[in-house]
């Protein structure tokens, strides 16, 4: 586009890779790594950062003396690093623990970083094709909307102030709704519905985490995609699940995946024993989907990436500041480089329990580098279509964990400890993957305002390495503290063939436990005398950890894992332990899988596109049902400016940062929720968190009323102007 004028000339030098704009993206690329793999586990779906961090930034630098544009530009790009890598990893890494392993600090760390530098890396070849002589083609919305408030920003326009309402409105909802902090009302109103001798509507629920991040997710992405989603929620909730109760209340013995009978289950168990192999197929099935319908566009990406490297192989003269990328020898380098880090990390850190040699670390370690290339160069042309959340990054991982297990199978490499491996290998494409979409947004961003393209991608690596530091400490938090053990005493010969079933050896298990009983109390248990148990595929125990007790000769405890529990179900890692696990030990509940594949058929011949309804179906309906407020409020707003000819389709309009501030306020306070019961477990104590004595709001009316009344504000400051 020879046409196309920057913002800011290209002969024009403003402040831009300045100290304060590093530490400040910094700062972002940590807390909202943070916050994304705290909404993501929970919701299933990420929102992309930039925008706020434009906002935030715009304000803050202005408190410190004038800005410049290209160093809020800076501050974006380095901190929304951390959203991108942390989508990346809450897709796949978590799934390690749904294999049996434990999420180890250092196995995140590296992965994210590998995967996020690959990211950068390729994208530096790719620049000029698909930001400069693509311009009028690819759009990248995300983008374009964040060069938009840059600019608006720049001429003087202020927008922080909507941010800080939902920021701190959210932080004080969330500080007493969160049942890890004051917990003054209900966090999650539960109905089940149970009508007459014949019990019609049983099995079914209808529940809602009341949470200001859901909330502002919904709002985000509208009444089409929320209803959309939620539409898989009713379907799970409130049809399959009566008519599983329905059939098989008169069935007195378990049926596979379940291990008690139908009709001695509750809502919770129904979804996790037989939604969550359909909506893991479901999920499957979209994904793949979606990545078939993409195959011209990866064709496309594909040849054009290989004719614009090969024209612009001999150019080294860069004129413009506007055209100064990192050089190519920087490209080949850093890959050749983390081609060694990753061989030396499967070499002498592998996976225990599988042990394939240093020519098929070094195959590994190739394969990911390859089909990171192709992943990355695909994505990056597709967020340029279609935008950031609808690239299809789950079917290429799958397409990614297929091959590689596959690989496996034919090896006769089916032991579990081998599909963790196949996770660290789709696990960094996926990173990389994510990665590159969010690195072409901030690209394009750049492009549009007249930044300098060597100084965003240093501040893209910087970002990634900052960001990586903290998403595997959120995730062990997570999963720490939102653990439970529950009673479930059942004899067991451990010395019997029960297949499925193994001792876990060095699992994390806390010295000293509380044990909730079926009446709600609950007991002190010592992890000395408890033998680990971890079941996956089994017709015996469900899949999980167990506690078996030698002295008792029974289990006496499920160590129900925060992530994979209803609260973070986690359900594109779910999916992939699914893939794995049913390649490699060839044993999957089929039935259930192929019933959420041909449910996802019939949503596509209905014209919808599907990947949202089977992560609806997946998911807890308490998640979906809370995501549909939003978008009902996003309705209900759009309706009412539409009558006085102000609505605004664009993501920097009054009611998306607010709901960019709900978000955010979630998320942070939430996560200091987390982090405390983390404390209290890791250190055996209890942290004094308690709200006065008040049975009166200790009700689900109350909890409704509140997420109304938050409600209410999103759809008030939606509606008011802001003041330019």
């Amino acid at each position: 586009m020879p046409d196309f004028q920057p913002y800011v000339s290209p002969y024009e030098h403003r402040p831009e890779f300045t100290a304060r704009a590093l530490l400040l993206g910094s700062f972002f690329g940590i807390v909202f790594g943070a916050v994304t793999v705290y909404v993501g586990l929970r919701a299933g779906l990420t929102v992309a950062a930039s925008i706020p961090i434009s906002v935030l930034s715009i304000s803050i630098l202005r408190v410190f003396g004038k800005s410049s544009i290209l160093e809020n530009n800076i501050v974006q790009t380095t901190g929304n690093a951390g959203q991108s890598i942390a989508s990346g990893v809450i897709f796949t890494l978590p799934a390690l623990i749904f294999l049996g392993f434990d999420l180890e600090y250092s196995r995140i760390f590296l992965l994210a970083l590998v995967g996020g530098w690959l990211g950068v890396l390729f994208m530096i070849p790719l620049r000029r094709q698909l930001i400069v002589e693509e311009h009028g083609t690819l759009k990248y919305p995300e983008g374009t909307a964040c060069a938009d408030v840059l600019i608006a920003g720049d001429r003087g326009g202020s927008f922080a102030s909507r941010v800080f309402f939902g920021l701190g409105l959210g932080a004080v909802y969330t500080l007493f709704q969160n049942e890890n902090l004051f917990a003054a009302w209900p966090g999650t109103p539960d109905y089940q519905p149970d009508f007459g001798p014949q019990h019609i509507m049983k099995g079914a629920a209808i529940r809602a985490d009341a949470t200001p991040e859901y909330l502002g997710v919904g709002y985000i992405i509208g009444p089409r995609v929320a209803g959309t989603i939620f539409a898989g929620g009713v379907l799970s909730w409130l049809v399959i699940m009566p008519l599983l109760y329905f059939f098989g209340k008169n069935i007195d013995h378990p049926i596979y995946p379940g291990t008690i009978p139908i009709s001695a289950m509750s809502p919770s168990q129904l979804w996790s024993s037989y939604i969550r192999p359909m909506g893991a197929g479901a999920v499957a099935a979209s994904g793949l989907i979606t990545l078939l319908k993409t195959i011209p566009t990866i064709t496309n990406a594909l040849t054009s990436g290989f004719r614009m490297m090969r024209k612009s192989g001999g150019k080294a003269d860069k004129a413009l500041r506007t055209e100064d990328d990192l050089p190519m020898s920087v490209v080949a380098g850093g890959s050749v480089a983390l081609v060694v880090i990753m061989f030396l990390f499967l070499q002498f850190k592998p996976v225990p329990g599988a042990y394939v040699g240093w020519a098929a670390n070094l195959a590994a370690s190739l394969l990911v580098v390859v089909f990171g290339f192709l992943f990355v160069t695909v994505s990056s042309r597709i967020v340029g279509l279609i935008g950031s959340s609808a690239s299809p990054v789950s079917g290429m991982t799958i397409a990614t964990l297929m091959a590689t297990a596959a690989i496996f199978l034919v090896k006769g490499w089916t032991a579990p400890a081998f599909g963790a491996l196949a996770i660290t290998v789709g696990g960094a494409v996926c990173i990389a993957a994510s990665n590159s979409g969010d690195t072409s947004q901030d690209l394009k961003t750049g492009y549009l305002i007249g930044a300098t393209p060597r100084l965003q991608q240093i501040a893209l690596m910087i970002g990634v390495c900052v960001s990586t530091v903290v998403i595997g400490l959120t995730l062990n938090a997570m999963n720490t503290g939102l653990q439970e053990f529950r009673e479930a005493a059942q004899t067991w010969d451990i010395n019997a063939s029960h297949p499925g079933v193994s001792p876990q050896q060095n699992a994390k298990l806390p010295e000293q436990f509380q044990v909730k009983g079926a009446n709600k109390t609950s007991a002190t248990h010592h992890a000395s005398e408890y033998v680990v148990l971890n079941a996956l595929g089994s017709a015996e125990l469900a899949d999980g950890k167990y506690l078996f007790s030698p002295t008792t000769g029974r289990i006496e405890a499920q160590w129900i894992q925060g992530i994979g529990s209803e609260k973070a179900a986690a359900p594109q890692a779910r999916l992939m332990a699914t893939v794995i696990n049913g390649i490699l030990s060839q044993k999957l509940p089929w039935g259930l899988v192929l019933m959420g594949v041909f449910i996802v058929i019939a949503v596509e011949l209905l014209g919808v596109r599907s990947l949202s309804f089977a992560v609806g179906s997946y998911l807890s309906i308490a998640t979906t049902l809370a995501i549909f407020a939003g978008g009902v409020v996003r309705w209900l707003v759009d309706r009412a400016l539409e009558k006085t000819g102000q609505k605004d389709d664009s993501e920097i309009s009054p009611g998306s940062l607010y709901a960019s501030g709900l978000i955010a306020a979630g998320g942070i306070v939430g996560l200091i929720g987390v982090a405390i019961k983390a404390y209290e477990q890791l250190a055996d104590t209890h942290v004094p968190i308690q709200f006065p004595e008040a049975n009166f709001l200790h009700h689900d009316l109350v909890s409704v009323l509140m997420f109304a009344a938050l409600a209410f504000s999103l759809y008030y400051f939606a509606r008011k102007p802001m003041k330019p």
